[in-house]
């Protein structure tokens, strides 16, 4: 069929949510000019459930996306009413980041830098169809017959797809917020041939601020000490007058009330279809699986500054409007509350992640990427990651440039997306520390040690995010030499300041760097007796000195498990290969490999149902196929 084309486009980006604007701001910084397509210009990058960024695990994404040149972390940072920094008293590695959100703020101001992109067109539209010719993408298809041709599509359409919001027995078409639903380009996207889920997330009722007895619950406040997420924030601008959140808990009526509403619950009741998320359960899920608990967390999280609504975090639920107003009575604090929304379930449609490759690419269509829910996932900041990612790679794809990559070993963002292509997704996907085996190589105080270079190679970080992070490096590399060339002795006037300072004393010369190594000791400690650096150090430079000194064994020992990781990534495996052609390999390895189409033998490695005795097998065939090209090619010359 031939396409008459109104508008040409290197880059369209179906949805401007978080994934979306990642995904847009990416590829128009990069060069190429971007069609931002939303069916709402009201909800860009906007929050439909609960209004904070950051988190565990979520809060270390936030730092990789400001380090590769992304935007949340610069966003959050000039719209947060509140900052924490979680498990302070846990290790390093599990240390995050978390802002509450002025919701309204954050949408705005993330819709102010798209709109003032250069080479980023933003437009209210819908989009019923991609086109493709001989498997490749060739451009999209509005609603009102527009035709818009594109070098690659990146899908980042939330839960819009066939989306449909459940509160009791009612049942709608809607996306998130009561936005229009998605229906063409779901079936769309069925017609192209792609496996597609249903998922099914939720939200809590919202209440007003006022009606809230709030002495009757416990403060949470945000923190003293300046911190941020954006690697170029100041700590002059922190926010001190922060808006505090309050916490109170479910009892044994609230308990009785679901539990006498049980079958008027949709999940229950057969009306949800869609799998919800196990780490984010609703409240009447909980009341079911941890029978056993007399009581659940609920914090109550103010929406805005100019906003009387406060979102009641831990109550996500799709009971009737009525259960839902009996409950939040039954609640600690909130027997007076007046509700402001009602707290409903959505289900949509998702494409299975298997078929999409480790650069967000479908595997099935050339230039075709999905990112965010798309994908399975759930929460802004995986949503924000995997658009990044797949943003710059459909810029590398267009202006044919080696694909970016993240190993696992790179950062939060790659251990999702290779969780994603290669272990699929049963449920919406959240990233957990766990989920991380370098996880304290992965810390959020490393991320632009980690990333910055990269995003620098790929044309992403501009020159004064550049010099601002080759600043903090120079100075880093400079102290640690220092505090290794400097010695201390265990002479009387050292070891009586010591003594001083509550420590034990020395009885071996060592450097500086070495009694930095001592639990007890920090890093201003150190400096009362070798002097300061020769210009002062940031907090954040001070904070990555003492953790790469203190766990300086452990690291090492990561980074050698990533190196010998790295030798079974860098073995790839062909793209032509005929998995029926390898003897003796189990049967549902074989299935899973025709399934995932791995392309090296790391990933193979990771795939659920793959044995080590697989994998040898694998390379082993490998080797020989490798040889026997080698001699047709000699005997050919």
């Amino acid at each position: 069929m031939k396409h008459t084309f109104t508008e040409d486009y290197d880059v369209v980006v179906i949805g401007a949510g978080h994934a979306g604007v990642e995904a847009a701001l990416a590829a128009s910084r990069m060069g190429c000019r971007v069609l931002l397509a939303t069916l709402s210009i009201e909800m860009v990058a906007f929050m439909p459930c609960n209004p904070s960024i950051g988190g565990s695990a979520k809060g270390i994404v936030v730092r990789e996306i400001d380090a590769l040149g992304g935007e949340m972390g610069k966003n959050i940072d000039k719209t947060y009413i509140q900052m924490k920094m979680l498990n302070t008293g846990k290790g390093p590695a599990v240390r995050a980041l978390r802002a509450q959100a002025d919701k309204e703020l954050y949408s705005r101001e993330m819709r102010h830098t798209v709109e003032n992109q250069e080479n980023l067109i933003l437009r209210q539209t819908m989009i019923d169809e991609i086109l493709v010719e001989d498997d490749r993408v060739i451009g999209v298809r509005t609603a009102t017959n527009q035709k818009f041709s594109a070098k690659t599509v990146v899908v980042t359409t939330g839960t819009a797809l066939r989306g449909e919001i459940i509160i009791g027995d009612l049942k709608y078409s809607s996306g998130p917020n009561n936005s229009l639903a998605s229906i063409a380009l779901a079936d769309n996207l069925r017609d192209l041939g792609f496996e597609i889920g249903r998922f099914k997330t939720g939200t809590p009722p919202r209440v007003k601020a006022s009606s809230i007895n709030y002495e009757a619950t416990e403060i949470q406040p945000g923190d003293d000490k300046p911190n941020h997420f954006s690697f170029l924030s100041k700590d002059e601008d922190y926010v001190t007058d922060q808006v505090p959140c309050w916490l109170t808990y479910t009892n044994q009526t609230s308990h009785d009330i679901i539990n006498a509403n049980l079958h008027r619950a949709p999940m229950f009741s057969g009306i949800v279809k869609g799998v919800g998320p196990r780490y984010c359960p609703s409240i009447e899920d909980k009341i079911v699986r941890f029978a056993d608990k007399e009581r659940h967390q609920l914090f109550l999280e103010p929406e805005g500054r100019h906003t009387e609504e406060v979102y009641v975090q831990g109550l996500s639920t799709s009971l009737p409007e009525d259960v839902q107003k009996e409950l939040l009575h039954s609640i600690v604090g909130l027997e007076n509350a007046e509700m402001m929304r009602t707290g409903y379930a959505i289900e949509y449609d998702m494409v299975m992640p298997h078929q999409l490759r480790a650069t967000l690419e479908t595997k099935k269509i050339s230039g075709l990427f999905t990112a965010g829910q798309t994908n399975g996932t759930s929460g802004y900041e995986e949503a924000a990651g995997q658009g990044l990612i797949a943003g710059i790679n459909a810029a590398l794809k267009v202006q044919d440039k080696p694909e970016l990559i993240l190993k696992r070993s790179d950062g939060y963002i790659g251990v999702m997306i290779d969780d994603l292509v290669t272990k699929g997704t049963v449920e919406p996907y959240r990233l957990l520390t766990s989920r991380a085996e370098y996880r304290l190589i992965l810390r959020h105080d490393n991320a632009d040690m980690r990333l910055t270079q990269m995003g620098r190679d790929i044309g992403l970080v501009d020159d004064d995010r550049y010099q601002h992070f080759l600043a903090h490096k120079e100075a880093f590399d400079r102290e640690l030499t220092r505090l290794g060339s400097i010695k201390l002795k265990p002479i009387a006037e050292t070891n009586a300041k010591i003594q001083l300072l509550g420590f034990k004393p020395l009885t071996d010369a060592m450097t500086a760097k070495e009694f930095m190594r001592r639990p007890e000791v920090s890093y201003a400690d150190v400096i009362q007796f070798i002097g300061p650096a020769e210009e002062e150090l940031s907090a954040r430079t001070i904070e990555l000195l003492e953790t790469e000194i203190k766990y300086e064994g452990y690291i090492a020992k990561a980074l050698d498990q990533v190196a010998k990781m790295k030798r079974m990534e860098e073995k790839r495996i062909p793209a032509d290969i005929d998995w029926d052609d390898i003897d003796s390999i189990a049967s549902e390895a074989r299935q899973k490999f025709k399934m995932i189409n791995p392309e090296t033998i790391g990933q193979a490695s990771r795939i659920s149902g793959v044995n080590p005795a697989d994998i040898s097998i694998l390379m082993v065939y490998l080797e020989g196929r490798s040889r026997s090209i080698s001699k047709k090619q000699l005997s050919k010359e």
